[in-house]
């Protein structure tokens, strides 16, 4: 028997549906295991083959019948090292989220997933057959149990593969970031490695899916549940962990060791990494941005240059009546200082025409929020055009806190291909552009500094509307993040009237959001995939 187990970590970037191109990634990565490090096994993340999520793909008999071709082609072509890969399979009927385990053209272990996730992001019940067997593979070193993802985060599945004889598990995952997950990680995979005395090899997903990024991650846990190798987040990565067999127990060796990231930092590479991969991935030249000048295009202008280069987005600066020197003076230096192309387009000749051609429409009437909207509206219908034109994608700049209480215009600021910062509370916002501003001012202080105003009457503030962002804030933590209500975030300190007028602005304003552009997830309770309200409701909460 041999006294070594070398195993490879495939912490990789797989495209959704793009089965050709994950296989040959996989061969790829197998073969560089095999040659270079010498590797005995290679895991790959849970569903490498077809990326993750393939949502309604899986509904559709050709493409599952296109993976099958696809695991064909792979055994036939990888020899002189086992790997674990992470695809779907049919089997009497029944849909698997699998894990197969292949070596010299022969197939010769498969492990169904048992736990599906069915909530907040993850719908796999829609798709997936429960699992119900442990599998364990023996090595010339030892036994190898497998787990997928959500199975290590519950009793069951990891003490099912120790008691079959596993003397280490891999875990195949693809477990999307949300602010302080990595901790979390830790923690769960740390005690199940301690409560069942065996070390765990954990594999994740890289790279961002439209809403949702994949930071990677993996580690390697050992018996005692100590951490004994970590692989870089947000990052393709080939790690190689060595088991030495001790007393019929393997024991990892530690390796390396990466730093984390504080909050901040994560948060603002996880946007980045986001920001870049939808923009990437669905084949756009660049980026389109409307900088006002504000807080809020500030960042997303920041975000859009470090995910996509400098040279690869257009600001446009379009001033309205109402837009102060300041605003463009501002605008205009952050353009200069992070070597971003910029233009001015004056919105008031397009303004003026609405009002003109709406004089009849409008007579008798007082100025309201329609003339604020058609500023907005302006602005959109620009930055469509210079899009169509070049290529690019409007990214929008509306932030969590504006798109839950509805301070938006649809077809006006909320138009757009992508949302940077859709998932960023306010006071995030501010946090974040001081956190950039660290290694070298890309965003002007005094943008920083400004009471926020969306410009579009005289001496607008974003507060004569809204609660000061503070407490905003922290009243939409409660009901959109927790599913309190009034009464509970009453009970919290916060006064009544103030809380119930937040809460009818939510409720009032879902079909907005429904209509809003996608953007990164970096919360547990983001707007889009796991907060589904209806639109046509009559629940009414109690005042």
């Amino acid at each position: 028997m041999n006294r070594t187990l070398k195993i490879a970590l495939a912490q990789q970037d797989f495209l959704v549906g793009d089965l050709a191109g994950n296989r040959q990634r996989i061969l790829y990565l197998a073969h560089e295991a095999r040659d270079i490090y010498q590797a005995d096994i290679i895991v790959f993340p849970e569903l490498c083959l077809t990326g993750y999520p393939p949502e309604d793909l899986l509904l559709r008999g050709g493409f599952i019948r296109d993976c099958e071709n696809e695991i064909e082609l792979i055994q036939s072509e990888l020899h002189g090292i086992t790997a674990v890969i992470g695809c779907p399979v049919e089997q009497r009927g029944k849909l698997y989220n699998s894990a197969i385990v292949i070596r010299d053209g022969v197939q010769f272990g498969r492990y169904d997933k048992q736990n599906l996730p069915n909530y907040s992001v993850f719908d796999e019940k829609r798709y997936f057959s429960a699992g119900r067997k442990a599998c364990v593979i023996g090595t010339p070193s030892g036994r190898v149990g497998i787990t997928l993802c959500e199975d290590i985060w519950v009793n069951g599945p990891v003490e099912q593969a120790v008691e079959a004889g596993a003397q280490v598990i891999l875990n195949l995952n693809a477990s999307p970031y949300h602010m302080d997950k990595v901790e979390e990680r830790f923690v769960t995979v740390g005690r199940q490695a301690r409560v069942n005395d065996v070390p765990v090899v954990y594999v994740n997903l890289v790279g961002g899916q439209d809403e949702l990024v994949f930071d990677g991650g993996s580690f390697v846990i050992d018996a005692a549940g100590e951490t004994v190798l970590t692989a870089p987040v947000f990052t393709e990565s080939l790690e190689l962990v060595e088991f030495n067999l001790v007393d019929d127990r393997l024991v990892p060796v530690p390796g390396r060791i990466v730093p984390r990231m504080d909050r901040l930092e994560s948060i603002y590479t996880a946007i980045v990494s986001g920001v870049r991969d939808y923009v990437q991935k669905n084949g756009f030249k660049g980026a389109v941005i409307g900088l006002s000048g504000g807080i809020d295009s500030a960042l997303t202008l920041a975000i859009a240059s470090d995910a996509l280069g400098a040279e690869n987005v257009e600001a446009v600066l379009m001033p309205s009546r109402y837009t102060h020197d300041m605003s463009n003076e501002d605008a205009v230096q952050q353009c200069e200082v992070l070597g971003v192309h910029h233009q001015v387009i004056p919105i008031e000749p397009m303004f003026q025409s609405f009002l003109d051609a709406l004089q009849d429409s409008f007579s008798g009437m007082p100025v309201d929020t329609t003339e604020e909207n058609i500023q907005a509206r302006c602005r959109g219908i620009i930055l469509m055009a210079i899009s169509n034109k070049q290529g690019r994608i409007v990214l929008t700049t509306g932030n969590k806190s504006e798109m839950a209480v509805g301070y938006a215009t649809l077809y006006g600021d909320m138009a757009g291909g992508y949302a940077a910062i859709k998932d960023v509370p306010k006071m995030l916002v501010y946090a974040l552009a001081n956190w950039r501003n660290q290694d070298g001012v890309v965003i002007p202080q005094r943008v920083i500094d400004r009471p926020p105003s969306a410009e579009l009457a005289p001496d607008q503030k974003d507060e004569d509307s809204l609660p000061p962002y503070e407490l905003l804030d922290a009243i939409l933590e409660h009901y959109v993040e927790h599913d309190r209500g009034i009464d509970e975030i009453e009970a919290e300190g916060f006064d009544r009237e103030t809380v119930a007028r937040v809460i009818r602005m939510v409720d009032l304003n879902e079909y907005k959001r429904k209509q809003a552009a996608p953007g990164v997830r970096i919360t547990r309770r983001a707007f889009g995939r796991d907060r589904r309200y209806p639109i046509t409701s009559g629940y009414r909460h109690n005042a």
